[in-house]
């Protein structure tokens, strides 16, 4: 039997657009951490310091109220946390788009960039999702939840927790490579999982601070760093630099042409610091490069792989 949730009813000072704020946490349509729900609510199953728990957030438009509902340990840490979760932390003033992003900037004008303060639930499938396609990231990452994780607590169907650190600590080299996750990239989740503590710890200080700790971890680089700032931390000055399409959909949607990192460096300096909103809307408004060359096809010789 269930046991009632625990339930908090938040006023933003904004029309929060929760499901667009919590969509950066979707690893794919899969994702058994996170569900979309009939009635439009979002539920998530998150492990927070003080246990696992499903977090179920509904908007109310209508009367400008968001309604959350959390069973588990973690029920309380996860309610209290609401608000710095959907954005209410997140300051746009001052940002002002580039002019060809003056129409999407009108159109998602309400969103906010949230933040967690769960740093290994953002690091564990973004190091996964290093050098890879989506495709072979996401089914990693579904097979890694289901097999070492947990059933989250609550009501919701099919709802998953992401394994803890010591779980993380004991998988063997072989049930990476099933998943099928490399060792370029199991070995630096083992490793940040053996200093979890410390890198959640690292999540109160500046950006900066952040971002020299992660880095000195092995297999941990600049991007990575940032995709893990902009969820865990929501640094509006984090970009995704190294990554494979985002320096040739900024620059395709600012300048006409695709860029590298130094290029798109040198684009994006004049909207520090809210360097990753530019990114965000690039995404959100479809303004990328046409895909019209051949894609990055997923690897098949790993174990595993069908």
């Amino acid at each position: 039997m269930t046991s009632a949730p625990l339930t908090r009813t938040w006023r933003p000072d904004w029309p929060c657009p929760v499901g667009a704020v919590l969509a950066v946490h979707r690893r794919g349509a899969g994702d058994p951490t996170y569900r979309l729900r009939p009635d439009g609510s979002v539920a998530r199953g998150i492990r927070t310091p003080a246990g696992a728990t499903t977090l179920v957030v509904r908007a109310h438009p209508t009367v400008g109220e968001v309604l959350a509902e959390a069973w588990g340990p973690g029920a309380q840490w996860a309610l209290e946390r609401l608000p710095r979760m959907l954005g209410a932390d997140d300051d746009p003033s001052g940002f002002v788009p580039p002019t060809v992003l003056d129409r999407a900037w009108r159109r998602h004008r309400h969103w906010r960039l949230g933040a967690t303060d769960l740093v290994l639930e953002s690091l564990v499938p973004t190091i996964i999702e290093q050098k890879v396609t989506g495709q072979e990231a996401f089914a990693a990452f579904r097979r890694l939840v289901r097999r070492f994780g947990e059933p989250a607590p609550g009501p919701v169907p099919d709802l998953w927790v992401q394994p803890d650190p010591a779980t993380l600590r004991t998988v063997p080299s072989w049930e990476w490579l099933r998943l099928p996750v490399d060792g370029g990239r199991s070995r630096p989740v083992v490793a940040a999982a053996r200093v979890a503590e410390s890198l959640e710890r690292a999540g109160a200080t500046s950006y900066e601070e952040f971002d020299r700790r992660l880095r000195s971890l092995p297999g941990i680089g600049v991007w990575t760093s940032a995709e893990v700032r902009s969820r865990a931390l929501g640094d509006a000055d984090a970009v995704s630099f190294g990554d494979y399409h985002v320096p040739a959909d900024i620059g395709w949607a600012l300048v006409g042409e695709p860029v590298d990192d130094d290029a798109l460096r040198e684009l994006l300096e004049p909207y520090r610091p809210h360097r990753h909103r530019v990114q965000q809307l690039v995404t959100a408004a479809g303004l990328g490069r046409p895909r019209r060359g051949p894609r990055m096809a997923p690897r098949t010789h790993l174990p595993g792989r069908a």
